[in-house]
């Protein structure tokens, strides 16, 4: 197949911004199919845009959008363009797509979908098959980055694991890996080592790594990879630390300590121990950058950039009246660091949660951080497929609740329809009470839709 064969065919362009959305979410029923064959024929066709490009290939089971924010905003603080590439998106399909912040723009996306609409249906009568929807995702950015906006450097996350992922079609000029957790192992391994290798798989030859895994099996899979790749790794805890200052809600401080210089005090809004960690690696990027890409950053843009990095949906306070909390916490990695920061960071009297998991997660186990610490739990679903079904998360509840030293007057409640759930959560917290809803992102989308601008979400992966 080449670009002659393909104009001598007759496409029906997509006529709307909605209509392209509805193309490329349609393509959802392609699955998740790992591999990178299709994506590289697709970036050969245009004519492999993505080489022109300086990414920042971020991976890990948890805080890529936080890294990947604390990155975007201390490069742009320091003058540089940036693009950003993340998922799943929590509020509107554009979101996935950032230039400088904003969001790309309805009509490109539309432009954009158009020139790889013939090259998608073309693909999909041959022996490779159709585009998935995420490997079209990823094309659209590379082609927004690449041929719209022009950025010095792109912020790119990884979609799912990191050796098969079609992100790794580019060759960043440094990689990430945040934490390795037990999270998507339906796909990517059994064990924690298994997973470790899969994101390795973002390392390349003679790049330099930056990570802040912790468990010694896959530190030890993190650094062979990156021995054998000739690539230089960068590990917390070994050539960089972080050490808390002060702690209180929306404010840390805290010193950075790295190979090239020490820096104190630094300060961040986000909330969480996991956070602090989140910027410490990003503080490391941007070291070794400016060290090996001379790459300009001033201390003043740094902290700026550092202290005004958000992200949706991790530990974000969505209503004072009553207390609103959303985090979404979907594997135990994640619970564990809301449990850490519900005894940590917030004050409450009682703490009531609402709760909805998909199918395919790790329920025990992100349960049990979480069942110790609440006085009511509201089990409901999510709007979406692969829901694990109320009833059955609270059956498995139930159980562990022997198991665990759970509050003396814990209250289990059950409501599927989420909304319904969470008016139930608004009636239960009092003023000096606490509301948590926590779980899948589907979820917690929604939630933060209807609360924050009383309208639905444009939720996907």
């Amino acid at each position: 197949m080449n670009n002659t064969q393909m104009e001598q065919r007759q496409f029906e362009p997509l006529q709307s911004y909605q209509e392209a959305v509805d193309w490329i979410t349609g393509l959802i029923p392609f699955g998740i199919r790992p591999g990178l064959d299709r994506i590289e024929q697709m970036m050969e066709l245009l004519g492999n845009p993505q080489r022109r490009l300086k990414f920042i290939h971020v991976a890990g089971t948890n805080g890529k959008g936080s890294t990947c924010s604390f990155l975007a905003n201390i490069l742009q603080k320091s003058g540089y363009d940036v693009g950003m590439f993340t998922s799943p998106y929590i509020t509107k399909f554009t979101n996935r797509f950032q230039y400088n912040g904003a969001d790309i723009e309805e009509g490109t996306l539309l432009q954009l979908a158009n020139q790889l609409k013939p090259i998608v249906e073309v693909m999909a009568q041959t022996e490779l098959g159709s585009p998935t929807m995420f490997e079209v995702s990823t094309a659209l950015a590379i082609l927004f980055f690449a041929k719209v906006t022009y950025p010095d450097y792109v912020v790119w996350e990884t979609g799912l694991g990191g050796r098969m992922d079609v992100t790794n079609i580019v060759r960043p000029v440094i990689s990430v890996i945040t934490n390795v957790g037990h999270d998507h192992m339906d796909r990517l391994g059994n064990s924690i080592v298994e997973i470790a290798a899969e994101k390795a798989g973002i390392i390349k030859s003679g790049t330099p790594i930056v990570s802040a895994v912790e468990q010694p099996e896959v530190i030890e899979v993190i650094r062979e990879t990156a021995i054998r790749n000739k690539s230089t790794l960068y590990l917390l805890g070994e050539k960089f630390s972080e050490t808390m200052l002060s702690e209180e809600q929306d404010k840390q401080t805290f010193r950075f300590e790295g190979p090239f210089r020490t820096m104190e005090p630094l300060s961040i809004t986000l909330n969480g121990a996991h956070q602090r960690k989140n910027a410490a690696v990003a503080i490391m990027v941007i070291e070794v950058l400016r060290q090996y890409d001379a790459l300009v950053v001033e201390d003043e843009a740094l902290m700026e950039g550092l202290s005004q990095a958000a992200w949706p949906g991790r530990l974000e306070m969505i209503s004072q009246n009553p207390r609103l909390l959303i985090d979404g916490a979907h594997n135990p990695e994640g619970a564990e660091s809301l449990a850490a920061a519900l005894k940590n960071t917030y004050r409450y009297d009682r703490l009531h949660m609402m709760i909805a998991m998909l199918d395919n997660k790790n329920h025990r186990d992100t349960l049990k951080h979480i069942l110790p610490l609440v006085d009511t739990l509201i089990v409901t679903e999510p709007d979406y497929r692969m829901k694990k079904s109320a009833e059955q998360l609270a059956q498995l509840i139930e159980e562990m609740r022997n198991e665990l030293p759970v509050s003396a007057d814990f209250k289990l409640e059950v409501e599927p329809d989420w909304q319904a759930a969470l008016s139930k959560l608004k009636q239960l917290t009092e003023e000096t009470d606490l509301g948590v809803v926590t779980g899948t992102l589907y979820l917690i989308a929604d939630v933060r839709s209807l609360v924050l601008f009383n309208s639905n979400a444009e939720k996907g992966w």
